[in-house]
């Protein structure tokens, strides 16, 4: 397996003030879709459920938990070298999701407030959590002298369009995971407290609540359209997006192996357990799930993961080469590109498993 690069320098846009990473296909995407299509949604076939999920939101049951104690106050120097550079990198991340997460709740909070006061109201939570998960991991960076300009992060960054359908399977997912991600770790470090070296890690078990209950807006969101569940289309888009959100996590991950070994986690194995269980989460809400026991394909997963690798390791090779040098660059990347493509392929025609034919028994 090729070996996971070091995190590079961390570079500035002023003093105290961290340069956003390169927009790549894995950094976190800023979104923006059709407001009005969100807007004419048809909500009944699932009203009481979206109703009480909403309720759970405006609970607010985390209002009091982001919240810095005296463990913060204290120098963060000791934290050094690459596992100094793997956290920021992770911080960085971290942030800007939420962020993004933000700033597309808050538009859609805005959009459809004369037009849909219910998804309004929904939306308006949702962004109130994760402005407070990127505020509070801003305020984790800034105790390594950095932080992130949120305010040139919103003018600056590529808005991606997605029609909502693709935004509400992505956003249900990215919820799930992320709850699995945090609850791993923080279950991890429970028992290893010997590797929990910030205090930051200790917030994670009721922080991925927020993750949850964002999922279960999403789920109950979902299975309102019954054309996201109920037609062979809906099976098709299903499996893509578990396809390319897991993939995307694998290839994640894997790169940045180092933050998980400074965490005493195996990054290949942390990788499987949060496939696994974000597959069966997953569930409750799409008509089919991926079948993640099938012998091919986690080695699928891994091989995407190693060709990615590679292209890094290019990238690294031709930083510092004249423009001319790109030829080259493209026709040494071309065949590891054509295997990352003909693997997600070989993971798509992997026959699913078909959720609805079971949903009775799935709790």
């Amino acid at each position: 397996m090729v070996q996971a690069n070091p995190v590079s320098q961390t570079g500035k846009l002023k003093s105290g003030v961290k340069a956003p990473v390169q927009e790549t296909l894995l950094t976190p995407r800023f979104y923006t879709t059709d407001f009005d299509k969100v807007a004419q949604m048809d909500l009944s076939a699932d009203d009481k459920e979206l109703r009480a999920v909403i309720q759970e939101l405006k609970a607010d049951y985390n209002r009091h938990h982001f919240i810095r104690d005296e463990e913060f106050k204290q120098s963060w120097e000791h934290i050094d070298g690459q596992t100094r550079l793997a956290f920021i990198d992770f911080l960085e991340r971290s942030c800007t999701s939420e962020f993004s997460g933000f700033l597309l709740f808050k538009e859609l909070t805005r959009r459809l407030k004369n037009k849909s006061p219910l998804l309004s109201e929904a939306f308006e939570y949702l962004a109130r959590d994760e402005a407070r998960h990127a505020g509070f991991i801003n305020k984790a960076m800034a105790d390594f002298n950095l932080s992130l300009d949120l305010g040139y992060l919103t003018k600056n960054r590529t808005y991606t369009f997605f029609p909502p359908e693709w935004i509400i399977y992505t956003v249900y997912l990215s919820e799930k995971i992320g709850y699995w991600r945090y609850i791993i770790m923080f279950r991890h470090l429970e028992k290893r407290p010997d590797y929990q070296y910030y205090p930051l890690f200790r917030y994670f078990e009721n922080w991925c609540q927020d993750e949850n209950r964002h999922g279960d807006f999403f789920k109950a969101l979902l299975r309102s359209q019954p054309q996201l569940w109920d037609n062979w289309k809906a099976r098709l888009w299903a499996r893509f997006f578990l396809v390319t959100v897991f993939a995307t996590h694998t290839l994640t991950v894997l790169e940045r192996a180092n933050f998980y070994k400074s965490l005493g986690i195996d990054a290949r194995q942390y990788n499987i357990q949060v496939i696994e269980e974000t597959n069966k989460t997953s569930a409750r809400a799409f008509p089919v799930i991926l079948d993640t026991q099938h012998p091919a394909f986690m080695s699928a997963m891994e091989r995407c993961s190693n060709f990615n690798l590679q292209l890094k390791l290019l990238d690294i090779k031709y930083s510092n080469r004249p423009a001319i040098f790109s030829v080259f660059k493209f026709f040494h990347k071309l065949p590891l590109m054509i295997g990352v493509t003909w693997y997600m392929l070989r993971l798509f025609i992997i026959k699913p498993i078909d959720t609805e034919a079971t949903r009775q028994q799935v709790h």
